[in-house]
């Protein structure tokens, strides 16, 4: 399973990543463990995500939402559309 995710940080910032695992993903980041942005803003919650077919599909699409401005993303997290 590919997924991109959003989460949203204790300091209401969003992160974007990718996972072929989003439940141990979600874990690391909580932990500490995930990416350096999150490691300092925790604990971060799950608020949106979308399932691929393959990595090259969800990477590109991580790319997309990254560069979304955050008024998008928020836009994007509160619809119902969510693959």
């Amino acid at each position: 399973m590919n997924c991109i995710y959003v989460l949203r940080c204790a300091d209401d910032t969003l992160y974007t990543g990718w996972t072929n695992d989003l439940q141990s993903r979600l874990g690391i980041h909580n932990a500490g463990k995930g990416a350096r942005y999150t490691k300092s803003r925790l604990p971060v919650e799950l608020v949106y995500w979308e399932v691929f077919d393959s990595k090259q599909e969800a990477m590109k699409r991580e790319h997309q939402i990254k560069r979304l401005t955050r008024a998008k993303k928020l836009k994007l997290i509160n619809s119902k559309e969510k693959r």
